[in-house]
């Protein structure tokens, strides 16, 4: 066998396109351009949305004007001002720079899940496609072990077997996240495993884990992203539910979802703009992830239809 050889690539039907005036493929000569075809104007208004938000919360340090945790007992409940432009809770505390600060956390919280959730998932999918038999027997064993675990119990429970804080929650939602992921991306793979490509590889001597990284693992990725994307939003909703029940990030750290916690002392005495703003970023969030996944791929892709 040469040393050169590689694995067959898998023959799309975008493989013979006709080549543009600089030489390439007419397909690529503008992804915005296509991108927005394929998301519509929805899901380019979510992205541009979802990239907006994770801007702010990365520039959070230099563009919030005041420091979220600073305390004025002595300016309590202020309406908007040019000083503060949202006002303030009833700590004092100017609510904008808060919120733009919980934008780190009420992000990275559900990132840390699907990105644990994507790699969790993908392994397993991968392993009961590529080996089958006894192996994909006991994986599917361990997937309906734990989807008789809803991800919001599974992660009370660790919380409360060790200890409160947005990582220990993250990690227990990815854990139960994961049944989800791995089920439809086994299907997937499944069906990639069948394909001449994969047989041609195993031909030319290449190994399984090669095959299954170098050429597998790209074809189901944009199955992999549009699931992620989805549950981007459900794993933000069940970590905001989280924060609210006190058991996920702790006061006094900036998080959206503890922030309409907080505010329900002020709802009683006539300031809802704690909860309010909070609770309104929220849903904007979990909706623009929702809709792009939605145009992405579908529910089916992520594993919820």
């Amino acid at each position: 066998m040469s040393d050169t050889a590689t694995v067959p690539e898998r023959a799309t039907p975008g493989s013979t396109a006709k080549a543009d005036r600089n030489g390439g493929p007419t397909g690529r000569r503008n992804p915005i351009r296509r991108f927005v075809r394929q998301v519509g104007v929805a899901g380019t208004v979510s992205a541009a949305v979802i990239a907006l938000l994770a801007v702010i919360a990365l520039l959070a340090p230099w563009i919030a004007p005041h420091d979220p945790l600073q305390v004025d007992l002595a300016g309590t409940y202020q309406p908007s001002s040019a000083e503060h432009l949202l006002g303030t809770d009833n700590s004092g505390r100017d609510l904008l720079s808060r919120l733009i600060w919980g934008a780190r956390t009420s992000l990275l919280g559900p990132l840390i899940v699907v990105t644990v959730t994507a790699v969790l998932g993908t392994a397993l999918a991968l392993a009961a496609a590529w080996f089958g038999g006894r192996v994909d027997n006991l994986i599917s064993r361990l997937l309906d072990v734990l989807f008789a675990f809803p991800s919001l119990l599974l992660a009370v429970i660790v919380i409360a077997m060790y200890d409160r804080g947005l990582l220990q929650a993250s990690l227990a939602l990815a854990v139960g996240f994961t049944p989800y992921t791995a089920r439809v991306l086994r299907s997937v793979s499944l069906r990639e495993r069948m394909l001449p490509y994969v047989a041609s590889g195993e031909i030319q001597g290449f190994s399984g884990f090669v095959i299954c990284i170098r050429q597998i693992l790209p074809n189901i990725t944009p199955q992999i992203l549009t699931g992620a994307t989805i549950n981007f939003g459900t794993a933000m909703i069940e970590l905001a539910a989280i924060s609210f029940l006190g058991l996920g990030v702790q006061p006094p750290t900036a998080d959206w979802g503890l922030m309409v916690s907080s505010g329900q002392a002020s709802l009683v005495k006539g300031f809802p703009q704690q909860s309010l703003y909070a609770g309104l970023l929220i849903v904007l969030t979990v909706a623009a992830f929702s809709v792009l996944g939605e145009r992405l791929g579908g529910r089916k892709a992520g594993g919820r239809a």
